[in-house]
């Protein structure tokens, strides 16, 4: 299992939510934490809290839906001068539920690709050469189990292509020690799932972070997180590393 202790973290969505919780867990761990939020305000009791766990935080407010931001947010993480090695892009935008789904605007797809999809390929694109030459990285993208479900598509389709871009990514480096994979949180109570979600956002946990500490140099597996509910993390690992196939794509065989 890989000891993260010492390390750089780039979590995405870090404010609130499934983000904020992965980034406790990974301050608890030892792991200092680049913390991306909307704004720096939205940062302040994240990056409070991962201090008084004693690690370094650094608070990086970018809109990700403006790609001209991340571009600049991604220059500033260089002008840090430490070592991304892990990356956790939780980050992702539900725009609306459309009851009316044939009446869906081009805008939900516009809006929800340049944030569940481009940014964090924008990311893992930018910090993948540096983890390639210090032969560590670890990238955990964040995906979605909806399917059948057209009144959410922008969402469900910028999430579908996440995975696809995701796992064709995870094919060039399997077998190496940078290893690329998704997870999914399941539906929980958060700003994005609603309040009528099934699952506590503590439930995501250990499995939203469980591919940043496996060192089997497999890539290409989803994660869920329903999977490692109730393990510690090293119960978490080794049922990773063991249990868990490829991924082979999110809309399984309709018997």
């Amino acid at each position: 299992m890989v000891d993260v202790k010492g390390r750089w973290a780039l979590i995405t969505g870090a404010s609130r939510g499934i983000g904020f919780l992965a980034a406790i867990f990974m301050a608890q761990r030892g792991c200092n934490l680049i913390l991306q939020g909307r704004t720096s305000e939205h940062l302040e009791s994240v990056v409070n809290k991962a201090k008084e766990l004693g690690v370094e935080a650094v608070p990086m407010a970018c809109e990700l839906s403006d790609l001209s931001a991340v571009d600049g947010m991604l220059k500033k993480i260089d002008e840090l001068g430490v070592d991304v090695d892990i990356i956790l892009n939780n980050a992702g935008i539900q725009i609306a539920y459309r009851t009316e789904y044939l009446e869906t605007p081009v805008s939900d797809y516009e809006e929800s690709f340049k944030i569940n999809t481009i940014a964090p390929m924008m990311i893992a694109y930018h910090f993948l050469p540096g983890m390639k030459a210090r032969d560590f990285g670890r990238i955990v993208n964040t995906t979605s189990g909806i399917r059948r479900e057209p009144q959410q598509a922008g969402y469900s389709a910028s999430k579908a292509a996440l995975d696809k871009v995701t796992m064709d990514l995870a094919s060039v480096y399997d077998g190496t020690n940078v290893m690329i994979n998704l997870t999914d949180p399941g539906w929980c109570r958060t700003d994005l799932g609603g309040p009528s979600a099934p699952n506590a956002p503590e439930s995501a946990l250990p499995g939203v972070v469980v591919g940043a500490f496996v060192d089997d140099k497999k890539s290409g597996r989803c994660f869920g997180a329903s999977n490692f509910y109730g393990m510690t993390l090293e119960q978490s690992v080794e049922h990773a590393e063991k249990n868990i196939p490829a991924y082979l794509g999110s809309f399984d065989t309709i018997n």
